[in-house]
This record gives C-alpha cells, sequence and structure tokens, in this order.
C-alpha cells in the first residue's frame, strides 16, 4: 500500500479526552473473536444494550453487516480476511476517538491480523475478548446453516473447516459460551469495563 506524500494529518479541535469528558467514560475497543456460531455478535449485543442503559456510548460493527456495506467487495481468502480487519481496526479507532466503544463481532481468525488491531491503539483501548466455543458446538448450533455447507464444499475457505483459527494468546478476557449462561458472560465484560474504571455504574 502506498502513502501520499502530499497528505498532512490535521489535528481536530474537540479532542478525544474532551468527548470522553462528556460522555462520563473513556472509550475503547472490545475485540470479539472466536468461531462462527460462538455467541460473538449475541454477546456483543448483549454488552451494548447493558452499557446504553448505563447511558455508555458505544456502537456494535458486525461482521456480516460489515461486509453488506464498507467491505462488501471482499471475499474470505487470507488476503481478504487480513484487509477486512484492517479496515476495521481503522474504523474502530475513529470510534474510540469520537468517545465511545467500538463493539466489533468478527471471527478474525489470524493472530497477526488482531495484533495489527492492537497496535493502532493505546494500551488500555484494546480489549481482546476471545469468545470460547468447541468447534463441535458450534456446528451444533450452526444458526445460518454455514457449516453444513462448508462441510458438502459450497463454501470454501471456512474457518474451523477448510481454513485455520489461530486461538488468542493473551487474551484480555475469555468467555466461555458453552459453560456459561448468556446473561452471566454480559456481565462478565460489563465487570472488566467496572474494573479497570474504563465505566462506572
Amino acid at each position: 500500500m502506498t502513502v501520499n506524500n502530499n497528505l498532512t494529518w490535521h489535528d481536530t479541535v474537540v479532542t478525544k479526552e474532551m468527548r470522553q469528558k462528556r460522555n462520563q467514560h473513556k472509550s475503547a475497543v472490545l475485540f470479539f473473536t472466536g468461531l462462527s456460531g460462538s455467541g460473538k455478535s449475541t454477546l456483543a449485543n448483549d454488552v451494548s444494550r447493558k452499557l446504553h442503559e448505563l447511558n455508555v456510548q458505544s456502537y456494535v460493527l458486525d461482521g456480516d453487516n460489515i461486509r453488506q456495506g464498507l467491505n462488501k467487495d471482499l471475499g474470505f481468502k487470507e488476503e481478504d480476511r487480513k484487509e477486512n480487519i484492517r479496515r476495521i481496526g481503522e474504523v474502530s479507532k475513529l470510534l474510540v476517538d469520537s468517545g465511545q466503544f467500538a463493539i466489533t463481532a468478527f471471527i478474525s481468525p489470524y493472530q497477526s491480523d488482531r495484533q495489527v488491531v492492537r497496535e493502532l491503539l493505546l494500551k488500555d483501548e484494546f480489549i481482546e475478548v476471545y469468545v470460547k466455543c468447541p468447534l463441535n458446538e458450534c456446528e451444533l448450533r450452526d444458526p445460518k446453516g454455514l457449516y453444513k455447507k462448508a462441510r458438502s464444499g459450497e463454501i470454501p475457505h471456512f474457518t474451523g473447516v477448510s481454513s485455520p483459527y489461530e486461538e488468542p494468546v493473551n487474551p484480555e478476557l475469555i468467555i466461555d459460551t458453552y459453560n456459561e449462561t448468556r446473561e452471566r458472560c454480559a456481565e462478565i465484560v460489563l465487570s472488566y469495563l467496572v474494573d479497570h474504571q474504563l465505566i462506572t455504574t
């Protein structure tokens, strides 16, 4: 990717810190990663709802939704998956700068891609949440019927079947959606935000 040397970064008059002060909470990326069917989108929206009830600003970036707009030109080969996450990282960074929580729900199978997003942000602004669920359980749930199609060869490059998933090495949170209740999973995420003084209740 080339960089245009004729471009100049313009600082904004209203800063991230000013927006955070107005909102009365910090801002960060909650980066949910995990296999298809692990519960990422469900958890992301549960957390967003709870934050809304606390008057905390957030916005959910869901993998399927983003691929119908911003990233509709991308497929599922490795290079497309990398570009998909790169773009999401840049959008998430903008949302953090706007003073709110970016809640992303993407399979994001490669550790290196997640690291790229982490490096875009300050240390306490990237919270990697591994939504952990056994592959066989994800296949049993199969809410979109994707595993069945992948097993029959209808969907190539499908994570967990014909494409690898690299588990997070040191995520800030591991949410076990197989053994924990839906409500408890969301509570764990909220507790982390409170404990790390990103929000107050």
